[in-house]
């Protein structure tokens, strides 16, 4: 796996709600913004569907600063979107239909960015933690790693990249 490394909006989401605010800590959004122009981090157009949805703070921001390449196509991810839609249903006896039925929803990111993850090579970003025994939702470490996909935090991110905020 190697960069750019891919965004869950959940790092967006969490930065946002609790732990880097704009307005308390400014410098991780400048840096953000550095980590984008530099091509280390992307995301793709699932993502930016599930960030634009709300009319918030947080959806300004995406469009004022997020450069219209920064969000990639996910059409053509869609065979191994396919292998990721064939292993959830192969864990039919584990997961409940409901929660199948949200992983796979074509609105739903988590999904379509494993997808994109396994054709591209790169790591996601995520605040999710893997909940194995889980039978109400799939969680996207627990459905990324069976497809030689690896998950980071936010934090991690960071240090891999040696930024300093």
């Amino acid at each position: 796996m190697s960069e750019p490394f891919l965004l869950d909006s959940n790092f967006f989401i969490e930065a946002h709600r609790t732990s880097y605010p704009f307005d308390v800590v400014p410098s991780f959004w400048i840096k953000v913004k550095e980590l984008v122009s530099n091509g280390k981090i992307i995301s793709i157009d699932k993502v930016q569907k599930e960030l634009l949805k709300n009319n918030d703070e947080l959806s300004q921001w995406c469009i004022d600063n997020l450069p219209p390449d920064f969000f990639k196509d996910t059409t053509s991810t869609i065979a191994n979107y396919a292998l990721l839609s064939g292993w959830v249903y192969s864990k039919s006896d584990q997961y409940s239909k409901p929660a199948i039925s949200e992983f796979l929803d074509a609105d739903e990111a988590d999904a379509w960015l494993i997808a994109y993850a396994m054709t591209n090579g790169n790591q996601i970003v995520t605040h999710e933690t893997s909940s194995p025994n889980s039978r109400k939702r799939v969680m996207l470490p627990d459905a990324a790693t069976p497809h030689n996909v690896s998950c980071i935090k936010t934090i991690d991110l960071f240090r891999v990249l040696g930024v300093k905020i």
